[in-house]
């Protein structure tokens, strides 16, 4: 494989012609066409099917590419900072954050640490809690935050902290007059929750369930993989959100109220870097303006790293709870 048949590929796949790939890249149609049919002849499958001028991608056209645009990325991250060493630039502070948490804690935290060492070069990046961890294990990023679980291979947790979910609905609801939401009140209303079936969703889906608000009443339910999604469809009157609450303390909505539950959803969040690299002082120093930030959130609680593990079996089962309770605490 060269550079240029990549670099035709995801130009291809981003404007979804041939013709529009050409204008991109500044090079011919002819020749943008004959490095991804290099390509295709070098890896042995079609990556588009051609519909005249314009091309639609195949299935494995689409699973290359998740792999081709990191790559790219990766040598444009190469192709700056060769940049800025030459102009003798300080290297940029790498960080993958989920969506929550770039929002509701890291413009906190970076603020807090650049007044008091000053302004440097920051890239951050939003992703899931898996492509985080990846961030992080790849060297892609120097620290991610995200939820748990966080016990990959490679990776340090630092800290871990914990705050309760909360309905996010409109002002003009008439749960939004209530202090304290009651789960029981959200048993025959739609709610808007997160997809991953794995982290948060699966102790709102238990929650809910317990109240009588059953997972399998597929209709009264809207999934999105993104917390800023569901205060929008909250806004629009669509369902009640169940959050984390980051997201509405980093990027509230107007029209919209963010009450507290009766019943305590926790969210179990980390901060993470490479388990083999050494820790920059900005790193470091990002770690702990994280965890002063959150400190000052209402009702986190600070959980050490040793609690790790009693923390999933509490949070996910499969464990003496009690005896987990008191090893966390």
């Amino acid at each position: 494989m060269e550079l240029r048949q990549l670099e035709a590929f995801a130009a291809v796949m981003s404007t979804g012609s041939v013709t529009g790939a050409a204008r991109l890249l500044a090079r011919s149609q002819p020749a943008v066409s004959r490095l991804v049919q290099e390509l295709e002849a070098e890896i042995g499958y079609a990556l588009f099917t051609r519909h005249g001028p314009r091309v639609t991608p195949t299935e494995q056209g689409f699973l290359l590419y998740e792999d081709v645009d990191r790559a790219l990325g990766s040598l444009q991250q190469i192709h700056l900072r060769a940049a800025e060493i030459a102009r003798g630039n300080a290297q940029p502070l790498l960080l993958a954050a989920t969506s929550a948490l770039a929002l509701g804690l890291l413009p906190r935290a970076l603020r807090q640490m650049e007044a008091q060492a000053g302004t440097m070069p920051i890239q951050l990046r939003s992703a899931s809690a898996e492509q985080v961890v990846h961030a992080v294990l790849s060297g892609a990023a120097q620290l991610g935050a995200s939820s748990l679980p966080l016990e990959h291979r490679g990776l340090e947790v630092h800290w871990i902290g914990q705050m309760p979910c909360v309905a996010v609905l409109p002002q003009n609801d008439p749960l939004a007059a209530l202090e304290v939401v009651p789960l029981e009140a959200l048993a025959q209303r739609r709610i808007i929750t997160m997809s991953n079936p794995f982290r948060l969703r699966h102790r709102l889906d238990a929650t809910l369930a317990r109240a009588g608000h059953s997972p399998a009443r597929r209709d009264a339910l809207i999934e999105t993989n993104s917390s800023v999604n569901a205060q929008a469809l909250a806004r629009a009157g669509l369902g009640v959100a169940v959050l984390e609450p980051l997201t509405a303390c980093g990027a509230p909505l107007e029209g919209l109220a963010v009450r507290p539950l009766d019943t305590d959803i926790p969210f179990v969040f980390g901060v993470v870097t490479p388990q083999a690299k050494p820790i920059t002082a900005p790193v470091r120093a990002l770690i702990d303006a994280l965890l002063a930030a959150a400190s000052e959130l209402p009702h986190f609680v600070q959980h050490d790293v040793s609690a790790h593990a009693a923390l999933l079996r509490t949070l996910y089962g499969g464990g003496d709870a009690a005896a987990d309770e008191e090893s966390i605490s």
